[in-house]
């Protein structure tokens, strides 16, 4: 999966979000936009062309890590 179809997902979740939110489902709605921060955090990561392997981007510490790693600023 690329960047742009990660986005695709992303946003495909924050409508899904959206939609959960106006029905009265807030644990839905922060389920899906939690999904939709993670797929753009792996876009992100896609698109910088940091050296992340695959498989650790898949799951949510190393998601988190390999983002910290390689797209914050460190003072």
């Amino acid at each position: 999966m690329n960047a742009s179809d990660l986005m695709s997902k992303a946003n495909q979740a924050v409508a899904s979000a959206k939609l959960l939110l106006d029905a009265g489902d807030a644990d839905g709605a922060c389920n899906r936009a939690y999904y939709a921060m993670f797929d753009a955090a792996r876009a992100a990561l896609l698109a910088s062309g940091s050296p992340v392997q695959p498989e650790i981007a898949r799951t949510h510490n190393g998601l988190i890590t390999a983002f910290s790693l390689h797209l914050t600023a460190t003072p």
